[in-house]
């Protein structure tokens, strides 16, 4: 594929994804993505560039609405058949271990992109923070302070 600078185009829905399932309110939509496989000559570095646009359907944390993440990415992955070549690829090349075997599944790379791009708090663009000041109940006044031993023995 990298010889003959071959490129692939397709969509595929989100529920074809088993892994971003768990991540996402619910897996409508779909995803489109591409990828190019070429050799940067100067560098002497195979490469596969990734191209996705989706949007991803999360849960507000502040809104608990549900709402959609534009996802827009292009990332170029360096292909290195050991850990060692890591170090050889240029700073904007995320390296890509290949399979011994040589095969890549395409939808696998989609999805580990996607993985990585899910917010660990998501939040709706637009929804404002709560400022609120939360007073302790009466009840947590009354108990007694677990430290006040503490301070009777310090006076003595």
């Amino acid at each position: 594929m990298v010889a003959a600078r071959r490129r692939f185009e397709d969509q595929t829905p989100l529920s074809e994804m088993a892994r971003l399932q768990g991540l996402v309110a619910d897996t409508e939509g779909q995803c489109s993505y591409a990828l190019e496989f070429g050799r940067d000559e100067v560098l002497r570095v195979s490469y596969v560039e990734l191209t996705i646009d989706t949007a991803l359907p999360l849960i507000c944390q502040r809104t608990m609405q549900r709402f959609l993440l534009p996802v827009s990415l292009v990332q170029r992955l360096g292909l290195i058949r050991s850990e060692d070549e890591e170090s050889s690829l240029p700073e904007d090349y995320e390296p890509l271990l290949v399979p011994e075997d040589g095969n890549l599944r395409p939808l696998d790379l989609v999805e580990d992109e996607l993985v990585l791009m899910v917010p660990v708090v998501p939040l709706s663009p637009g929804s404002e923070a709560v400022e609120r000041d939360w007073p302790a109940t009466e009840e947590e006044l009354d108990k007694a302070n677990p430290f006040a031993a503490l301070a009777a023995l310090k006076k003595q």
